[in-house]
């Protein structure tokens, strides 16, 4: 095989490795050597060696004349790229009757040598080159499988590194651009007055402060004759005036004469203590049937009078939520609790008459124990008991001066507040669905203060 040396051959070998063009380097009968070989139609980096069980044509062009230091061009076949599907190669169709070197013929019908200038490709002219001669005509267009191939192709025909000549600077490419001058440029443009305030260091507000300070808007839609009591204000700015006792019984006796009936307003006050209740208790996080083993317990504390039958009335309808509830009462014979007893009985929650039994509880504690009268009772053993506990205590519709001896967190009032003391807690108001005429009828200018809301919170108003 040393007789080979020398010329430039075309060889075609399986699918997977291509066709190689270049001059024999060195053959035996298991290897040829190329040297300046081309791949596929680009050049290689470095001499190709070509096992013989894997050529499946080969084509000798002709033989170099001159030496290696001479050498500016060389004699190849035309070579195209290979395209899915295709099984010859550019030489081969140019020239079919060609006989391989494995027949024993010599270089006859060798096919017409083309000279070329060998530089390095530029990876922009490699791949315009490959696109060039990969453009599929309209009857190839319509084959399916075509695109497949061509797409492969164009991805995998060819390495890129071969059209990279030397790495991106970067550290030169980031210092043509100089930040600190444009910076500095941008600040020179600033006047003044930007300059200053840029100085200035800026004030820092909590998430409850307001940026721009302002006084709320308070105005007023609720009069009462003779207002010689406090005032209050809803978070809406409405001003709520506080009422005398006597003005507060008259609208008693009024609502009782047109049908408004205490049995009415106890249902309305107890709905009233549960919103709030079940508010005080965590809402639907905690009372939620899937949260059956922290389900809360309530204490409620009643008098033996209509504060009292309030405070059972709540209970009972706690207990229709699900709430455990417990009710202790000073007399379980008052006649204006039995019937609202009788109901909460049904609800097979605990009644208790001594205060012994009562069990420790966290949760809540709501207490109905006195009236609104200038001396209230006092129970220096419930007293204790409640004091003992650590739950808050929510008064249902208390005295003015508060509960002796205990001091609830909350306190819920019916239609317009009493002058109440902070012996109360924080105060809320409930609307029990007076008509407007009833506040006529006493001397009072009313414009309902409740909204969508059934109960409001009252703050004291600020003189």
């Amino acid at each position: 095989m040393a007789q080979w040396v020398g010329y430039m051959v075309s060889i075609k070998c399986t699918d997977d490795l291509g066709a190689y063009q270049g001059e024999i380097l060195s053959a035996t009968s298991s290897i040829i050597t190329l040297t300046k070989a081309f791949c596929n139609g680009f050049p290689c980096p470095a001499n190709v060696d070509i096992r013989a069980d894997s050529i499946v044509d080969l084509k000798l062009i002709d033989k170099q004349k001159h030496t290696l230091e001479e050498r500016s061009t060389i004699t190849i076949a035309k070579p195209i790229a290979k395209r899915a599907g295709r099984t010859h190669s550019g030489s081969e169709s140019l020239n079919t009757t060609s006989k391989s070197l494995g027949n024993g013929t010599g270089p006859h019908n060798r096919s017409k040598p083309i000279d070329i200038d060998i530089k390095p490709l530029s990876l922009n002219d490699s791949l315009n080159n490959s696109f060039k001669n990969n453009t599929p005509n309209k009857k190839e267009k319509s084959n399916k499988k075509w695109i497949k191939g061509w797409k492969d192709e164009e991805c995998f025909g060819s390495s890129m590194e071969q059209g990279i000549s030397k790495d991106f600077d970067f550290e030169k490419n980031l210092a043509l651009f100089n930040k600190q001058a444009i910076w500095d440029e941008l600040n020179a443009q600033k006047p003044d007055v930007v300059k200053h305030t840029d100085n200035k260091k800026p004030t820092k507000y909590r998430h409850d402060e307001n940026v721009i300070a302002t006084i709320p808007t308070s105005y007023r839609q609720i009069t009462v004759p003779k207002q010689d009591f406090c005032e209050y204000v809803t978070d809406d700015g409405l001003i709520i005036p506080s009422i005398s006792r006597p003005l507060r019984k008259k609208l008693w006796e009024v609502a009782e004469r047109v049908g408004l009936t205490w049995e009415k307003r106890i249902d309305l006050i107890g709905r009233a203590a549960t919103e709030i209740s079940m508010q005080l208790l965590g809402g639907g996080h905690r009372l939620n049937p899937h949260n059956t083993h922290q389900w809360p317990k309530v204490v409620v504390l009643c008098g033996p009078h209509k504060q009292g039958a309030a405070g059972v009335n709540t209970a009972r309808q706690l207990a229709s939520h699900g709430v455990q509830t417990v009710v202790y009462t000073t007399s379980m014979d008052a006649p204006i609790l039995k019937k609202e007893l009788a109901l909460y009985m049904l609800t097979k929650n605990r009644l208790l008459s001594n205060i012994n039994d009562l069990p420790n509880v966290s949760d809540l504690i709501i207490i109905a124990l006195c009236e609104d009268t200038d001396n209230p009772k006092h129970y220096p053993a419930i007293t204790e008991w409640a004091n003992k506990n650590k739950a808050p205590i929510l008064a249902v519709d208390p005295p003015s001066v508060g509960t002796p001896g205990i001091t609830p967190k909350f306190s819920l009032l019916p239609v317009l507040p009493l002058p109440h003391t902070s012996n109360n807690g924080k105060l809320y108001l409930c609307n029990l669905g007076f008509p407007v005429d009833i506040f006529n009828e006493v001397g009072i200018k009313y414009k309902s203060p409740f909204g969508p809301k059934f109960v409001i919170p009252l703050h004291p108003k600020d003189e």
